[in-house]
């Protein structure tokens, strides 16, 4: 009887070990990409950075770091294959102080990616002076990181001359292709102003050949600038109307569609951040030739999702793909933002061979 207790003891304690070091899977996992299809991941700000004259601890001495933006990068090697990613874009707001001590954090989260997986960077607000200087940007992502890489297609060279406003890589492009599918992608400035918009439209014309997007900081928010903490998440939405950077220089995201996104027929895709308070949104808006052009804002900043966009040419989709790297689960739902379908839709386009 005894031998019999203790074996019972035995296997109780065994159960209840197994019980405790297993983990529970999450109830809704990320499938491999398939055969044929191809993913674009889009980074939203990144701006959670803890430590030394940070934000969000100002009085701290430990050095600065930042969890999250280190998730990013580490998910995205360990997934390259299985996502069959091949390209990979942040919004923008790469760091929350424009200082050394974030740019190298940034940095090393970002080292992770070079010569593994094209990508680009969108100069925000929290990456320049109000003026425009993105000097520490052009420092630890100047276009010379990036012109060995023949998929870096080149960058715009400044303003008036001054490359410390604009230049250096703070408005890029880059060619890259897929599944016999070609593409041209854009990387705008926060409120990047006419010289900058030009240049991007000659760029677009360029290759009108090619599917065309562009990723820049500031595109969906609240409509005009809110005067109270509650008008950023209660006024209304839409293309914003208002600027942060360049002064009387810069665009708003509204003066950007007219003046550059709407001309050409080749656009299919904006990104963009910048609207932490509201988080996730997208709209569709017609072009001058017709096109479809589909507006998406992930701004999840300090927690731990991204977007995956996977391109699906058989069945002529785009899948949006919300996944949390800290957590290792799909996003179904957040407070501010309820209900699945705004953080896993999908978006239905014509992928045959050529543009359109």
């Amino acid at each position: 009887m005894m031998n019999f207790v203790n074996c019972a003891k035995r296997k109780f304690c065994l159960w209840l070990c197994a019980a405790v070091l297993v983990p529970v899977l999450p109830v809704a996992a990320l499938d491999p990409a398939p055969a044929g299809s191809f993913t674009i991941v889009v980074l939203p700000d990144t701006q959670g950075y803890r430590g030394r004259a940070t934000k969000a601890q100002p009085d701290s001495a430990e050095p600065v770091t930042n969890s999250v933006f280190d998730a990013h990068t580490r998910w995205i090697v360990e997934n390259i294959d299985a996502q069959r990613i091949v390209f990979v874009s942040h919004v923008g707001d790469i760091v929350d102080i424009d200082t050394d001590a974030q740019w190298e954090v940034a940095r090393r989260a970002m080292d992770r990616l070079h010569g593994r997986v094209p990508y680009a960077i969108s100069v925000g607000n929290h990456d320049m002076t109000q003026k425009g200087d993105s000097s520490l940007f052009q420092k630890y992502f100047g276009a010379a990181r990036f012109a060995i890489f023949s998929w870096y297609g080149g960058t715009f060279g400044g303003h008036g001359g001054d490359v410390r406003i604009s230049g250096n890589n703070a408005n890029s492009y880059q060619l890259f292709s897929a599944e016999g599918l070609d593409f041209v992608f854009l990387h705008l400035e926060c409120n990047a102003p006419d010289d900058v918009l030009e240049w991007a439209g000659g760029i677009l014309r360029r290759y009108a050949s090619r599917r065309a997007m562009i990723t820049t900081h500031m595109d969906l928010g609240p409509l005009d600038q809110p005067k109270t903490p509650e008008g950023f998440f209660k006024d209304p939405k839409g293309r914003m109307r208002w600027v942060k950077r360049h002064g009387t220089r810069g665009n708003s995201p509204q003066q950007m569609w007219e003046k550059l996104y709407q001309h050409h027929p080749n656009l299919f895709a904006v990104f963009s951040g910048d609207q932490s308070r509201t988080v996730a949104m997208n709209k569709q808006d017609k072009g001058r030739h017709g096109n479809t052009v589909h507006a998406l804002l992930s701004d999840y900043t300090s927690s731990g999702p991204l977007r995956l966009y996977r391109f699906v040419p058989a069945r002529n989709v785009i899948e949006v793909i919300t996944y949390d790297t800290t957590r290792r689960e799909l996003v179904e739902d957040t407070k501010t933002v309820p209900g699945r379908e705004n953080h896993q839709f999908t978006i239905p386009l014509d992928l045959s061979r050529r543009a359109k």
